[in-house]
């Protein structure tokens, strides 16, 4: 079930990056999880819920996670999402885009 270890891992580096700067409160942290990731990202959400339950840091931390489209591009010129066959001369595209699973942003509450 490798949808548990990426939810640790952005709780940790969501964690970390609150402690980095001195935060009371972690917001929201915002997530692109790309369509060819093979990840469930309602999982994803159930799961760092479970892992941040007992942290108050985390006490009303949304986890947003956002889909990203594949992008693919072929030595024809092609690019588009097309995945298995280049319509444009039959071959396989190469995938650029849409694997990735990146935070893309943490909102943070910090005293000043």
């Amino acid at each position: 079930m490798h949808e548990y270890a990426i939810a640790y891992d952005l709780y940790a580096t969501s964690r970390k990056t609150a402690i980095e700067h001195k935060a009371n409160q972690v917001k929201k942290v915002c997530v692109e999880v790309g369509k060819m990731a093979m990840v469930n990202p309602e999982q994803v959400v159930f799961l760092f819920d479970v892992i941040k339950e007992d942290d108050p840091l985390f006490k009303a931390t949304l986890l947003e996670c956002n889909e990203v489209l594949p992008q693919t591009r072929c030595s024809c010129g092609y690019s588009g999402q097309e995945i298995f066959v280049c319509p444009g001369c039959g071959a396989l595209p190469e995938l650029v885009k849409g694997r990735e699973i990146m935070v893309t942003s943490v909102e943070l509450e910090v005293d000043e």
